[in-house]
């Protein structure tokens, strides 16, 4: 889920495509893929691929019904991502994948174009987010021990030998997508600032999820 450094092609966007979806979190340098079969979407992508190739994800308030509404209330604070992977299939839908640039504010939403909601998008408060990320955990075998705890109650499967060898960014990064954690949650860890406090909110998450589900995040170390 987590990949490289990716830039956008030129400068930020002014006016951008947003893609309004409850419970999908999408990170500076995260890979997000996406199924989209909406004739609105479908017609975002196909315009994004036509224009820098940057699409907005932002969540929807409260509890969003689905399809969303045109007018669903959103965050204000999102994640701007380029289309680094695209493809067709027979009937019609298209498989992409978002790999995560910027955080952005949205300053005003715009007139929509083709069923799909834009928005004028400033950067400026989160100037750092493009660069290379190389936070470092600071309590890495906790964080590890909750995940191991969190998985298994939540029978989920994982590679761990895969977990062990990912480093400390993108495997936070790539945790705070991924997990099935509330939509609030997740908006938490988007609009939280520095790798060292989004990672420490994470583990607390987990841990708290843990504890919630009648398992203790220390059994994992027994």
């Amino acid at each position: 889920m987590s990949g490289s450094v990716i830039s956008f092609a030129e400068t930020p966007p002014a006016i951008m495509p947003i893609f309004p979806l409850p419970g999908v979190l999408l990170l500076p340098r995260g890979r997000l893929p996406l199924v989209l079969f909406e004739p609105r979407y479908v017609n975002m992508a196909l315009d994004a691929l036509g224009n820098r190739r940057v699409i907005g994800m932002v969540q929807t308030k409260g509890t969003a019904p689905h399809p969303v509404a045109d007018d669903a209330p959103v965050h204000d604070i999102g994640c701007a991502g380029r289309i680094t992977q695209y493809s067709e299939t027979d009937d019609g839908r298209l498989l992409i994948t978002l790999t995560g640039v910027s955080r952005f504010r949205i300053d005003r939403e715009v007139d929509p174009v083709r069923g799909y909601r834009r928005v004028e998008a400033d950067f400026g408060p989160f100037a750092g987010d493009g660069e290379e990320g190389k936070g470092v955990l600071a309590d890495r075998p906790r964080l590890i021990d909750a995940l191991r705890a969190y998985f298994r109650v939540k029978e989920l499967d994982a590679d761990w030998e895969a977990i062990e060898k990912t480093d400390d960014e993108a495997l936070v990064t790539s945790l705070a997508m991924i997990c099935p954690l509330a939509a609030e949650e997740k908006q938490a860890l988007l609009e939280t600032d520095g790798f060292g406090a989004r990672a420490e909110l994470l583990t607390g998450l987990i841990e708290m999820a843990v504890l919630e589900g009648g398992g203790s995040a220390t059994d994992a170390r027994h």
